[in-house]
């Protein structure tokens, strides 16, 4: 059921791949609640997912952007304004990437030159696309950002690697930039700590079936759906929640306030 919270507004979806990628889900449901919608990907993601499905769905156009390059930011961001024919309502951040976990290098024996990409893609790439947007003066008042991340930033889960780390930068970016867009702007900019969920890059985490069997059992709620997120996500693009900025927001079925749930004790006392 669509409930028209978007109707008017414009936005740029970074890092939609497949129908299983969260930000896909999101576009959908912006869509849905009367968004108007530019979709971005890495040019290399572009070629290997199947974004122009999505482009028809939405009815928004493709733009290729390399977020580590200042100039493919600026032409998306001037593409972007001219297609909507304005300035820009709202942003999704769902990008992230880690050669040391593809490569299958645990935290102890990191690739430091793999771990310098991972950190500008995953992390800093937030940073140049709030920049951009600051610079060109490119988002409306009272506009919205939110970046996807995961409470690996705040506890340790081993194989996750150094994607805690770029996911704890990634928060702190979020912070620290909201301060000055909420000072000049009214821009808000939240991160939303999502549950584990089965997306093409989710997936190539070690050991991921096994942990989010257990997240399902360690949350009361269960684990959250791409699909559930995509409609916290529209609560934050939308004007109901004007006054959020600067939060790490858990949505995460109460994984994140558990200790230990009567499940869980069950199978250890087996």
């Amino acid at each position: 059921m669509a409930y028209n919270l978007l109707q008017g507004k414009k936005g740029i979806i970074f890092g939609a791949l497949d129908e299983k990628s969260i930000a896909w889900r999101t576009a959908l449901k912006c869509y849905e609640e009367g968004a108007q919608l530019v979709l971005t990907n890495a040019p290399v993601a572009l070629r290997m997912g199947e974004i122009n499905k999505l482009s028809e769905a939405t009815n928004a156009p493709v733009i290729g952007a390399d977020v580590t390059n200042m100039d493919d930011l600026k032409k998306l961001f001037e593409d972007a304004t001219a297609h909507f024919g304005g300035k820009i309502d709202f942003i999704l951040h769902s990008i992230g990437m880690s050669l040391n976990v593809r490569k299958g290098k645990s935290y102890t024996e990191l690739d430091y030159g793999f771990n310098q990409k991972t950190l500008d893609i995953s992390a800093m790439s937030l940073h140049r696309v709030l920049r951009t947007a600051w610079d060109m003066d490119a988002l409306n008042e009272w506009g919205s950002v939110v970046a996807l991340t995961y409470i690996a930033a705040q506890r340790v889960f081993p194989h996750y690697s150094e994607m805690a780390d770029a996911k704890a930068l990634l928060e702190s970016v979020a912070r620290s930039f909201g301060y000055h867009y909420a000072i000049k702007k009214k821009v808000r900019i939240n991160t939303v700590s999502q549950s584990p969920t089965r997306t093409t890059a989710g997936s190539g985490v070690k050991g991921f079936d096994g942990f989010m069997n257990y997240a399902e059992k360690m949350s009361p709620m269960g684990n959250a759906s791409s699909d559930d997120c995509a409609n916290y996500c529209v609560s934050l693009f939308s004007d109901l929640t004007r006054m959020v900025t600067m939060q790490n927001l858990f949505h995460d079925g109460g994984f994140s306030f558990m200790g230990v749930t009567q499940e869980v004790l069950n199978e250890m006392e087996k």
